[in-house]
């Protein structure tokens, strides 16, 4: 069937004309949803969409408007980053056991992939798997590492083989969060709290059933995650955005305006319309095909506008920025920049040109593979991984 928006619409009024979601429970009419297809059309039919083109989602989530939604908040990583994976890499059998729970938000998702000497060259990764018949042994440490604390499962990539170069000898698995030999420790942030996590693995047996990609193809397979992650960061529709609250403060407190902060208020609402309207462009390349690397500018661009944002509200509201409701070391679920103060917008905003993918290694993609720049020079391209020093 060729879907249209005019099919689309009626698909989901007949949806809501059989499942009623004021008597339905919340968790049974998502997954629902989910099986007629409603969740992301463009997926497979079966797999919570109706091979339809994606920006026919926009037509399905206004016709479901006001129902109970999947806290999309909460679970994000499996969204933007695990799902596409999933579905590009998986078997049937993963795609199947895997996608609907992770869409209705039954099960959180996490990602292990940076480590403490290897961030930003993600490559130079050490934790290790080892074979033993159908399963992996898995021992290393990750950080950074949001949402561990509540996640089910986790995204992984590990080296399975240290005698080839860094980037061919990685594998990429779905690591059980609650197997034995995985500990969580809590990393408390200049927020005062710990929305991620440092993951230790000892020991961890993970079957081979939850091996996602060939042996040794961790990489190709990381970098969807890792494209389809700053799309998710920095090219996602968002219903109240950070030029909107400060615009808003900006509104309503006449005594707070300067002209000098007037000129520079009205440059980020600039550059805030020139990333909506990128980020709307981005989104509809992707019904052509997988996210590229212009995803990098749109994340680049997020953590600048939201750095800048966050500090001229903070100067606009003078000793009221300062404030800041509460220290209290907690381990949050979801970050919440527009529910919250204008002293944590500032401080977690830091956070945004880290997070992701540093800025700096952003704007080395962008060099070479948008621009198409010269790459730098690579000592390492061809030395086996166990032979580099570290």
């Amino acid at each position: 069937m060729t879907w249209d928006e005019a099919s689309v619409a009626e698909r989901a009024r007949a949806f809501l004309a059989e499942h009623d979601p004021a008597a339905m429970d919340r968790l049974e009419f998502l997954r629902a949803r989910f099986d007629a297809g409603l969740a992301w059309v463009h997926f497979p039919e079966g797999l919570g969409g109706l091979g339809a083109p994606r920006d026919l989602q926009a037509v399905a989530d206004r016709e479901l408007k006001g129902t109970p939604d999947n806290q999309p908040g909460r679970i994000g990583i499996g969204l933007g980053m695990a799902a596409p994976t999933i579905l590009a890499f998986g078997t049937e059998e993963q795609t199947r056991r895997f996608l609907r729970p992770l869409w209705t938000g039954e099960e959180v998702w996490c990602q292990l992939f940076s480590e403490p000497g290897a961030g930003s060259d993600l490559a130079t990764l050490a934790t290790r798997a080892v074979r033993e018949g159908d399963e992996w042994v898995v021992d290393g440490q990750k950080v950074w590492t949001s949402s561990a604390h509540t996640a089910r499962w986790g995204i992984l990539v590990a080296r399975t083989d240290p005698g080839v170069p860094k980037h061919r000898g990685l594998t990429y698995f779905v690591c059980d969060m609650h197997a034995p030999g995985v500990e969580v420790r809590p990393l408390r942030q200049i927020t005062g709290e710990a929305e991620f996590n440092e993951v230790f693995l000892t020991g961890v047996r993970l079957p081979d059933a939850l091996r996602l990609g060939e042996v040794g193809d961790g990489w190709r397979v990381a970098q969807t995650t890792l494209m389809n992650e700053r799309v998710a960061i920095g090219g996602a529709p968002a219903r109240r955005t950070m030029m909107g609250v400060v615009a808003e403060t900006w509104r309503s407190r006449p005594e707070l305006r300067t002209h000098d902060l007037h000129q520079r208020l009205l440059k980020l609402w600039v550059d805030s319309e020139v990333m909506r309207l990128t980020a709307a462009r981005l989104r509809e390349q992707l019904t052509a095909g997988h996210p590229g690397p212009e995803g990098s500018g749109m994340k680049l661009a997020f953590a600048r506008l939201h750095q800048e944002l966050s500090g001229i509200e903070v100067e606009m509201l003078r000793e009221d920025g300062l404030a800041y409701d509460d220290w209290t070391f907690r381990r949050p679920g979801t970050v919440d920049f527009i529910g919250r103060e204008a002293g944590y917008r500032y401080l977690r905003a830091k956070g945004n040109s880290i997070e992701g993918g540093t800025s700096e290694i952003l704007r080395n993609i962008i060099a070479e593979r948008v621009l198409g720049l010269p790459a730098e020079p690579r000592a390492d391209k061809d030395v086996a991984w166990k032979d580099l020093p570290r």
